[in-house]
């Protein structure tokens, strides 16, 4: 069953700034502290996300991509410099500020799912829109069926997360992520442990929610998928070194990037 046979158009329940980016990062530097001194991460990045875009991150291992998303999340706050995402100043947020600003704004999709294991997979959309409470009581049930109907699941709603396949848990993955009908959508590496048919359709199903307006962007080492994105953000060690549009031409590039190379041991520890 193709999962975008059930994409459905809902009334946003967000407002969107037309006149600034979804998302923009403004010379953002992270460094983190070690026995050996502050080790650099991210350094000077500025970024631009359109809402609407479908947007992809590539870099390799170590290059500062997690951490990125991470910035843009609000996971972690930058060393200086200054994140944007719908006209909200993550970086001035205090973390419980934080936590109720991204139940509402930001949908996460995590590359292992983290699905509660004994909870039903009805049960783990309903619990994101009970930590939120943006979604009025009455409506969740109705919402969270809506939404596992809109990724070809729903005749699975009170199976454990177990009983599914690993694609069928990172598409209610996705439907968690969307509970709240947030305007932004981070995946992290949402297709790297999928068949090529079903990672596709994921594939698809994000191309498809951008066409109704919500703000996607994935983390990706498949560089054929990224080609496939509105815009590609590359990384290498911790400098956006080139943003491409869809038609392969930059809109920008840094000519001056030089590697810098720490410890491979606090590199794993602290970048993906």
């Amino acid at each position: 069953m193709n999962i975008n046979t059930f994409i459905k158009t809902d009334e946003k329940s967000y407002q969107i700034n037309k006149d600034q980016p979804m998302i923009e990062l403004r010379g953002v530097n992270k460094s983190y502290r070690t026995s050996s001194g502050d080790y650099p991460v991210l350094k000077g990045v500025d970024l631009q996300f359109q809402a609407g875009e479908f947007n992809s991150i590539v870099g390799k291992s170590g290059s500062g991509k997690t951490t990125l998303l991470n910035m843009i999340t609000g996971i972690d706050r930058p060393t200086s410099g200054e994140v944007w995402v719908n006209g909200s100043p993550l970086h001035k947020m205090s973390e419980g500020q934080m936590a109720q600003w991204r139940g509402s704004n930001m949908g996460i999709v995590f590359q292992f799912f983290q699905l509660i294991p004994t909870l039903s997979i009805l049960e783990n959309i309903l619990l994101a829109m009970d930590f939120s409470g943006k979604i009025p009581p009455a409506d969740r049930k109705e919402r969270a069926l809506h939404l596992l109907d809109m990724v070809g699941l729903e005749d699975h709603a009170f199976k454990l997360p177990s009983a599914l396949s690993g694609g069928q848990q990172q598409r209610v993955a996705i439907a968690r992520a969307l509970a709240n009908d947030p305007p932004v959508l981070i995946a992290d590496e949402p297709t790297g442990n999928l068949d090529s048919k079903t990672a596709e359709e994921v594939f698809s199903l994000f191309t498809n929610l951008a066409k109704q307006g919500k703000t996607i962007i994935i983390v990706t080492h498949d560089d054929s998928l990224a080609e496939r994105t509105h815009r590609t953000a590359s990384i290498a060690d911790g400098v956006m070194v080139n943003i491409s549009e869809a038609n392969h031409k930059p809109i920008r590039e840094s000519y001056n990037h030089k590697a810098s190379n720490g410890p491979a041991s606090i590199k794993s520890m602290v970048t993906n």
